[in-house]
């Protein structure tokens, strides 16, 4: 699931990079479903920084990977 789950962010990447954010996937809870990531550049302390979490890589995760239960920043 990790090698899937690093293969879709790295599609969600460059729609950060072009507003100066990225993402950096930290962990994989295989057995909860749960995946950690961590905003960086302009994405972190972002006001909408956890709209992009859920709303964008939470959501596409999900739609790509239905083990994936939820995404947390940490």
């Amino acid at each position: 699931m990790k090698e899937k789950v690093k293969e879709v962010i790295e599609t969600i990447r460059p729609a950060l990079q072009m507003d100066g954010g990225d993402v950096e996937l930290v962990d994989v809870d295989e057995e909860n479903g749960i995946v950690k990531v961590r905003l960086q550049g302009a994405c972190h302390g972002c006001p909408m920084a956890q709209m992009t979490l859920q709303m964008g890589i939470e959501n596409e995760l999900k739609s790509k990977i239905p083990e994936v239960k939820k995404v947390v920043a940490v």
